[in-house]
């Protein structure tokens, strides 16, 4: 009797109620994991469209590579003379950039591309060349090298000019590059005789123009490094180990990086049987899209469970003070209809900017729950007040999702508040009360037919006693007498 009495409690309804938004979890995870699929997607589309154009570059140098010759001994105690490269890196390197992005299409699918301008200017010092280790020098193959990570990028020859001479830069591919290890680099041979006898400065420069995709990265091989960058774009990002002086604007940024040799792990001198990571003291510019769509609605999917459990909160209530009945099935259906709403800001995003897709799919969204409730509660006041407050979730939903560096807070704040309305409606709530079993919103019943009532018996009447024999002649009453009533006469 106890068990009966408690299923039919408006707590019983409440677990169940609880029961059903924990099982709108699981349409909730498969949501995210369509967005990541769709995500992965793009980015592949992506890497397929920066493998036509160019990829993310990463510049670094120029160095002197001098080749030189020692003697070692070998296991066996012979001499055996051994090829080795001597490198060298600027005494100063003065990096200057202008950046020109642009945005390409590959069916709903975006990427950024560049294009840049780039002007390398700095000194050599000619104290350096003295820091070679013993051996023979081999001043014919000196050569000058700049590495680049993805050598399409170049859009024309770049012409590297050393004390004074013009020389012509040759892509060597992914040869083995004394600087940067195994990667594509350019490179120019230089006269070293000319180079070698200087004990002063020696001045280069060098001017091209490369293309590239979503970043540009710098290696900092000067023993002063300084880049100046400037590009039209108005939401980059600064990634890498150092961050520049940067002013950014409606119109793009400007950036400027200044490296000492204090601060970067790279040695002025060494030689190839050193190994040096040079990745570690990297930095530059991230052209970050600040309209990701993927993120926008990973973000938001990260909101379903509130969602899903508030509109619960809301029809319980309706249920509860207006004593209205309403289904487990029709609960079910508004999370349904809950979480499609994901689904429709997913594929309607894709054609279209977030802002009109988060409108599309949350008017589609309270439309159609509003529509359903209204037949479920058979009453505007509460349909107006659930698709109040479905309206107020999705716009602080909205507001959240551009606020990135304090939506924390103003969604811990608005949940707070939410919570607090909830504790405030339920405080008279009487939780051991049992759920109506009747439904007002039914139809009334047919009027039954009349009953006529019994009829109503008589009294009975007073019984008149019989007549006693020989009894008395009543009394005649004292007056004048009774005249005998005359017979008619006959005719």
């Amino acid at each position: 009797m106890k068990s009966e009495k408690f299923s039919r409690s408006i707590t019983a309804k409440g677990l169940v109620i609880a029961a059903l938004t924990l099982l709108m979890l699981i349409p909730s995870a498969t949501i995210r994991k369509l967005i990541r699929e769709r995500q992965e997607r793009s980015e592949e589309t992506i890497q397929r469209i920066n493998a036509k154009w160019s990829f993310a570059q990463t510049l670094s140098g120029p160095v002197l590579n001098i080749p030189y010759t020692e003697t070692e001994k070998d296991s066996d105690g012979k001499l055996a003379l051994i090829p080795s490269i001597f490198t060298v890196t600027p005494e100063t390197l003065d990096i200057r950039v202008k950046l020109s992005p642009e945005e390409r299409y590959y069916g709903i699918y975006k990427t950024i591309l560049y294009r840049s301008e780039i002007e390398i200017s700095g000194e050599f010092d000619g104290a350096d060349f003295e820091k070679i280790p013993e051996g023979v020098m081999d001043l014919q193959h000196v050569s000058v090298t700049l590495g680049l990570s993805d050598q399409r990028g170049v859009e024309d020859n770049p012409n590297f000019t050393l004390d004074g001479v013009q020389y012509t830069m040759d892509a060597l591919g992914k040869q083995y590059n004394y600087m940067a290890g195994r990667k594509p680099f350019l490179s120019a041979a230089i006269d070293g005789s000319t180079l070698i006898r200087s004990r002063g400065k020696v001045a280069f420069n060098c001017t091209f123009r490369l293309k590239g995709s979503s970043e540009m990265n710098f290696i900092p091989m000067g023993k002063t490094t300084k880049v100046h960058m400037e590009g039209a774009w108005k939401d980059p990002g600064f990634i890498g180990n150092f961050s520049p002086d940067h002013d950014i604007t409606g119109n793009g940024f400007t950036a400027d990086w200044t490296i000492l040799r204090f601060n970067r792990a790279i040695p002025d001198t060494w030689t190839n049987k050193t190994n040096i990571d040079f990745d570690d003291t990297s930095f530059g510019v991230n052209l970050i899209d600040q309209v990701d769509h993927y993120l926008q609605n990973e973000r938001a999917a990260k909101y379903a469970f509130m969602f899903i459990a508030l509109t619960f909160v809301v029809f319980f209530f309706v249920e509860v003070l207006t004593r209205r009945k309403i289904h487990p099935v029709q609960y079910l259906l508004v999370g349904i209809a809950l979480t499609i709403f994901y689904t429709l800001l997913l594929s309607i995003s894709e054609q279209l900017n977030f802002a009109w897709a988060y409108l599309i799919a949350g008017v589609a969204t309270i439309a159609l729950i509003t529509v359903y409730a209204h037949s479920v509660f058979k009453n505007y006041k509460p349909t107006v007040i659930l698709a109040l407050v479905l309206v107020m979730l999705y716009s602080f939903l909205y507001m959240v999702l551009q606020l990135e560096d304090v939506a924390l807070l103003i969604g811990s704040i608005g949940l707070f508040v939410i919570l607090g309305v909830v504790m405030y409606l339920s405080r008279r709530v009487n939780w051991y009360a049992s759920v109506p079993d009747d439904d007002p919103a039914a139809p009334p019943p047919l009027p039954a037919k009349p009953v006529t009532p019994p009829p109503v018996p008589k009294p009975a009447a007073a019984a008149v006693p019989p007549p006693v024999k020989n009894a008395a002649a009543p009394a005649r009453p004292v007056g004048r007498p009774r005249k005998k009533q005359e017979e008619p006469k006959k005719v």
